[in-house]
């Protein structure tokens, strides 16, 4: 029976679920007691058990705070899949603002503290989005329509999605059918159920619009609002994006030529937003076509700027606030123009409504494959077996202060 070198750590870490004599012997002797170490960022060789346990590395804390002082690398073995139980390895798995505010504790939705991963305290693994491919399952999960090779994304935030490995059961998952995965990549997968969901349904799901509406939204070169374009042009929607103004005014024109060309209709910045006489713009540039539904991330007072160019009756949508500074609303919008102001949240979208969930990610990936929709700008950060935790970390770490130019996703290698 054939077997590869096993970290001494796993393999104690798991010695209480063998029974075997022979695996007790083969814990005992492949290793001498002073090779023993816990520190999980150290280079390890990859290892599969002839006994069918799998190797798992994941970023894991455990206790909020900022990414970088909290965050380790740990390792643990995955006992072998039965009943409903199945075994996956990621593909793609992003780095969201969402999973820091996670990490930092500050965001609604909690992840799973569990002494599950071999820890004698709880901890968390980090991450909420991503696609992963099953390697086994068990016999009920199999009756459920799964099968080995198939690629499933996360049901609902908080299942920890930055690691290579991981043990799930049908109801924490959602199937991707081949015919949706069909020429699809494991970084467009990977991405779709959140920044691409939320635009989706906020277009959808408030008011009916019909090809040739306009629509405005703020953030309009974040995931979300580069999103919103390409689907409101898909649909035949026409939009009004606003972005935060530039110092470097070549930065600026970049960035809104960029815009314009996956389907803006206007690009304007915040200030040109607050602007004098910018409401009889809008009327110029819409044909005096009433707009009926704003998106916003934002908040402050550009948000209610934006708000002041909405139609009667129309629908606004907060779904961020990334000026940190609270929404204002006058109260002639609520009693002369009985405008509609809602908040969304896709993930507790997802939780109520599984199989739209579905039907949404399919549909965004059935555009993508035509070409009618395109990939949000990514930063590729590898990680092989061997990648340490300080150099993943680091990734983490500048995803929280800005310095990326698209997108990170951790895309996973020989793990």
């Amino acid at each position: 029976m054939a077997t590869r070198a096993i970290p001494t750590a796993s393999l104690l870490s798991r010695t209480s679920r063998i029974t075997s004599p022979q695996c007790l012997r083969l814990a005992s002797t492949t290793h001498s007691p002073h090779h023993i170490t816990h520190n999980h960022n150290q280079q390890q060789r990859r290892s599969i058990s002839a006994y069918g346990y799998e190797q798992s590395k994941a970023l894991t804390f455990p206790s909020y705070g900022d990414p970088s002082s909290v965050l380790s690398l740990h390792t643990h073995s995955i006992s072998p899949p039965h009943g409903n139980q199945m075994t996956l390895r990621y593909l793609a798995s992003p780095i969201n603002p969402a999973d820091i505010n996670q990490i930092q504790g500050v965001y609604p939705s909690k992840p799973n503290f569990t002494t599950s991963l071999g820890t004698a305290s709880p901890i968390a693994v980090a991450g909420n989005e991503g696609v992963a491919e099953i390697i086994s399952l068990g016999d009920a999960a199999r009756s459920a329509g799964f099968k080995r090779g198939d690629w499933v994304i996360m049901a609902s935030p908080g299942f920890g999605t930055w690691r290579t490995h991981a043990s799930a059961t049908p109801s924490d998952v959602v199937l991707l059918s081949d015919a949706a995965r069909d020429g699809i990549t494991p970084i467009q997968a990977g991405t779709v159920s959140v920044n691409p969901c939320t635009a989706y349904r906020m277009l959808k799901d408030f008011v009916a619009l019909d090809e040739g509406d306009w629509f405005v939204q703020n953030g309009a070169n974040s995931g979300v609002g580069r999103a919103a374009i390409q689907l409101g042009r898909a649909w035949g929607l026409r939009s009004i994006n606003v972005v935060r103004a530039r110092s470097d005014k070549a930065a600026e024109d970049a960035l809104k030529k960029d815009l314009l060309a996956i389907g803006a209709d206007v690009v304007v910045t915040d200030e040109e937003l607050q602007a004098q006489g910018f409401r009889d713009r809008v009327k110029e540039e819409t044909g005096g076509k009433p707009i009926r539904l704003a998106l916003n991330c934002v908040g402050g007072k550009p948000a209610t700027a934006m708000a002041k160019v909405l139609a009667s009756e129309a629908h606004f949508v907060t779904y961020g606030a990334m000026s940190k500074q609270p929404l204002t609303i006058p109260a002639s919008m609520l009693i002369f123009k009985d405008i509609h102001f809602h908040g969304y949240w896709v993930s507790k979208w997802s939780a109520r409504h599984p199989e739209e969930k579905k039907a949404t990610v399919e549909d965004v990936l059935d555009l993508t494959r035509k070409g009618a929709f395109r990939d949000t700008p990514v930063e590729e950060v590898k990680w092989e077996w061997e990648t340490k935790g300080e150099e993943l970390i680091a990734k983490v770490k500048d995803t929280l202060e800005g310095y990326r130019e698209g997108k990170g996703v951790f895309v996973f290698g020989k793990t």
